[in-house]
């Protein structure tokens, strides 16, 4: 291969990369201008979990003077970027499925499928499960002298820090499956491991939550259970890769 066929074709992969980049924006875009004026509804809907442990009349509170026209924004910008995930690892997929053996467009088609599944599964649990707990054991554990009130800024900071450590906890299965695949690991070495697990999902779970014990158990148990998941999954692959 001459010099002017590999520039090229460098040339032609810069072209497509950029066209794909350019389809991912527009679409990001695409989703978030209707998103706009109900983006008030959509971060009314975010905070459903903190103010339905409120006291009746209770509100949250704006310490950033920008922060309630700013904020909603950012709700639906980030909501956008969640709908439009299918369609921006669908891009992604299409650029790089070229370089790849067929075994490996095999393997990639329902790991990226299932990961991101997987990632909206562990938001949804941290919307309808986590953050009521949470929010219903902070503000029972408060003073009566104390109103427990929030800013609307540090509010979504702390919401999408749940959102970002259950979605990735809910990888754990792919994770350990792909591990697994690639043969850096095997199902028995896994389950030899699981003390070790235990322990470092706590100490995990301890970084990636806020300071209370509820959130931090109830990111280690599910990222437990997703672990065993991971394994029996794993088992079952190998023993299908097995034959070939």
């Amino acid at each position: 291969m001459s010099a002017d066929s590999g520039g090229e074709t460098l040339v032609s992969h810069l072209v497509e990369l950029r066209s794909r980049l350019v389809r991912m924006v527009l679409c990001v875009i695409l989703v978030f201008l209707p998103l706009i004026p109900i983006s008030e509804t959509i971060y009314d809907q975010l905070a459903a979990p903190m103010m339905s442990q409120l006291p009746l009349g209770s509100s949250m509170i704006a310490i950033d003077v920008a922060s309630p026209f700013l904020v909603p924004f950012k709700v639906s910008f980030i909501l956008a970027l969640m709908i439009s995930m299918p369609y921006l690892l669908f891009q992604l997929w299409s650029f790089i499925a070229p370089g790849l053996y067929l075994h490996e467009r095999r393997l990639a088609t329902p790991l990226i499928v299932s990961s991101t599944l997987l990632f909206y599964l562990g938001s949804a649990f941290a919307y309808f499960v986590v953050l009521p707990l949470v929010f219903g054991f902070f503000v029972s554990v408060a003073p009566q002298s104390v109103s427990v009130m929030t800013d609307l800024g540090r509010y979504l900071d702390f919401v999408l820090a749940l959102f970002l450590a259950f979605g990735l906890a809910f990888e754990i299965p792919v994770a350990t499956v792909l591990l697994v695949l690639v043969g850096w690991v095997q199902p028995a070495q896994l389950s030899q491991a699981r003390p070790y697990v235990i322990v470092g999902v706590f100490v995990v779970a301890m970084l990636l939550t806020p300071p209370d014990v509820i959130s931090q158990t109830l990111l280690a148990i599910p990222m437990l259970a997703l672990y065993e998941t991971g394994i029996i999954f794993s088992r079952l692959v190998q023993k299908r890769r097995a034959p070939e």
